[in-house]
Formats: structure tokens, C-alpha cells, sequence
């Protein structure tokens, strides 16, 4: 993901965000006038994450990032990033208060999970303290650190989902995620595969508060709860719209299908066709971080599908290669392709092979 993001910093950069530099130094916790615990979330665009209240700023935050608050002194709150990184980019610490420190250069990712949303940018030499084993594979480390950031940086999270009143009469067994329904005389639980907005709220197109929307529900609209994932519920809502105003999809490809999608249930779509809007990055050639494309196989680097603002692996013969030659950076484009794998084994990004490129417009 570092090179793909490499590749967007030479482009128009008044539309690529630069990269997030940090500054190196040793954590000193600082004692704490009051106690505020709970989950936060990043409301602004790259905050600092400080080592110490009012102190050195040792690196900034990506919006929509969570963290674990602690103590709180004035506008300040103690927080624990937690997350993963490659186990290939830190080594053993030879200070007290870490046990691994960022090796590569300049900077590596901080992620939520393996391959998961982006937390911060740590540079070289950053300490970590080991939260747990590395995952199944190897290849990723749990870690943390404390640090401090502004109260004004910080919007808290709600835990309460409003539940309506319990509806017996349908069968949610088949539901992932959903809980049993409630046994008869239990007059303690409710059917929380049904839901309604407490108030006018904003709806995603995945769990990720930075990602694209969708559009908004009304307060008290009626949803069904399809599953869980941390603070996220997946709802499920219907209604009616004009005909009129639909896009019908070309036979046998499927429209609407997001990177989310595809990212949740990988291999639900493996073989379908696709119609995607996507931004032209670059052509590249598959390497050992892209196992999931043909060796030596040329790609195409693609934002996208807009608005998402992932990565997608557009797999090119090279006798087609000269159209997208052709187009200049950030192009929007129109391409039918056919997923190969819904997230590659590495960077969770989709890897689709080329149907057709059916348009590619500089804005």
C-alpha cells in the first residue's frame, strides 16, 4: 500500500493528500487530573498525536481512526493507539519503555486489523509495546502506544443502537450476526435484528466513518439489523424509487457492487462482472506484495470505485495497454471487468481482470 500511496504523491498535489510525517521520540506518561474512559473516533483531518500534554508531537492521525481514551487533564485526553503492522517493519527495541521500534523507511502503517483501515503513519523508529502474538499468518504485529491528543480532535462514540419493540413472528436464525430470538415469558430482551434511527443519520457504504456515503435515513425509519462488526451495525432498509430514475445494468454485469463489498465477502463475487467508475494512478508490474496477480503481469493502479477512495488492481493485457497509456493521471474512467479476488492476500485490495474500457474522460 506504502508504493501505491507513493505513486499519488507525485500527481496533482493539491488532490493527493501528502504523506504524514512524524517526529521520533520517547513517551513520558504524565499524571492525569480526571478519568474519561471510553472509545473516541478522530473528527479532524490529521491530528496530532502527542507524547506528552502540550509536548512533542510524534505523529498524526488518520480521520475516522479509533482509540481508547484514559486520562483526561484541561482539553486533553490520554489515548492508546492499538493496532497492526508488519511484522517485517519493526525489530526488537533496545529501550525500557517499548519493545519494538518502526524500522522501515521513512514510515509504516498503522492499521485496525490486519489489512484494515489506516490508523497513523509511524516513522522510523517509533516505539511500540507488543500487544498480543502476531496473527495466524505471521505477518502482521499487535501493538500500542499512550499518547495524548486535543479534547477537540476527539468526537466520543455511542454505544446505544435504539431497538424497537420485539417481533416474534420472524424467523432470523439465518441472520449472520443476529442474536437468538428471546424464549418465551423472557420479557427482559427484545428483537434486536430490528432497529430505528434516533435521529437523522448519515448511512455508509462500509463500516468506516472517512468512506463514501450513501445517503441519509430519517428518524424512527424502520431497518432490519443484518450483523455486527464492533461499533458498526449492517442494516438492511426498503422502499421505493421512480423507475425512471435507475441505471440498468448490461446483461450478465452486475452495477452498484462497491470495493466494500467485495472486501467483506471476498468470494461471494469471485467471477462476476462489474461495471466500476475508477480514477487511472498508474500502470505497474505485479511484485511479490501482489501475489495474487500473474507474475510480471502489468496492472493498472486504480482509485476507486468512486467515491471510495481504496485501491483496485486492474489486471491489463498487454495489447491493451496503449489505451490506458493514453490517459493522464486522475482520469475518471468507466471499465467492465471480471473479479478475480474480492481482497488480495496482503493489502486487502480487489484484483479484477479487464473487460473493457469504455471510457476514460480527463476532468
Amino acid at each position: 500500500m506504502l508504493r501505491d500511496v507513493g505513486i499519488l504523491k507525485g500527481m496533482q498535489v493539491s488532490q493527493i493528500v501528502p504523506a504524514l510525517l512524524v517526529v521520533v521520540s520517547l513517551a513520558t506518561p504524565a499524571p492525569a487530573a480526571s478519568q474519561d474512559a471510553g472509545r473516541y473516533r478522530v473528527s479532524v483531518d490529521n491530528a496530532w498525536f502527542y507524547q506528552d500534554v502540550a509536548g512533542r508531537r510524534i505523529a498524526r492521525l488518520t480521520r475516522g481512526a479509533l482509540v481508547t481514551a484514559g486520562a483526561t487533564r484541561n482539553g486533553w485526553i490520554q489515548v492508546t493507539l492499538d493496532g497492526w503492522i508488519f511484522a517485517t517493519s519493526v525489530g526488537k527495541s533496545d529501550r525500557p519503555d517499548f519493545d519494538l521500534l518502526v524500522t522501515r523507511t521513512p514510515n509504516e502503517n498503522l492499521r485496525a486489523a490486519p489489512a484494515g483501515p489506516l490508523i497513523a503513519e509511524l516513522a522510523q523508529g517509533f516505539g511500540l509495546k507488543r500487544a498480543t502474538a502476531p496473527d495466524s499468518s505471521g505477518r502482521w504485529v499487535h501493538v500500542s502506544r499512550e499518547g495524548w491528543v486535543q479534547r477537540s480532535a476527539l468526537a466520543p462514540v455511542a454505544d446505544v443502537v435504539a431497538t424497537r419493540t420485539a417481533d416474534t413472528t420472524t424467523d432470523t436464525s439465518s441472520i449472520k450476526g443476529a442474536p437468538a430470538p428471546p424464549r418465551p415469558g423472557d420479557t427482559t430482551r427484545v428483537d434486536s435484528t430490528r432497529a430505528q434511527p434516533t435521529r437523522m443519520t448519515t448511512l455508509y457504504r462500509a463500516a468506516d466513518e472517512s468512506g463514501p456515503e450513501a445517503g441519509t435515513i430519517a428518524a424512527d425509519t424502520p431497518l432490519r439489523v443484518l450483523s455486527r462488526n464492533g461499533e458498526w451495525t449492517r442494516v438492511q432498509i426498503e422502499g421505493w424509487v421512480k423507475g425512471g430514475d435507475l441505471q440498468a445494468a448490461p446483461a450478465g454485469v452486475q452495477v452498484g457492487v462497491t470495493a466494500a463489498e467485495l472486501r467483506a465477502e471476498p468470494q461471494r463475487y469471485v467471477g462476476q462482472a462489474l461495471r466500476w467508475n475508477l480514477e487511472f494512478i498508474a500502470i505497474q508490474k505485479a511484485d511479490d506484495l501482489r501475489p495474487d496477480i500473474p507474475s510480471g503481469a502489468s496492472y493498472v493502479l486504480a482509485r476507486g470505485p468512486l467515491p471510495e477512495r481504496g485501491f483496485v488492481y486492474v489486471i491489463v493485457p498487454d495489447a491493451r495497454l496503449p489505451a490506458f497509456r493514453a490517459l493522464n493521471p486522475l482520469t475518471a474512467m468507466t471499465l467492465t471487468v471480471r473479479v478475480r479476488n474480492g481482497r488480495s492476500r496482503y493489502l486487502g485490495n480487489p484484483v479484477v481482470d479487464l473487460i473493457s474500457l469504455e471510457g476514460g474522460v480527463t476532468p
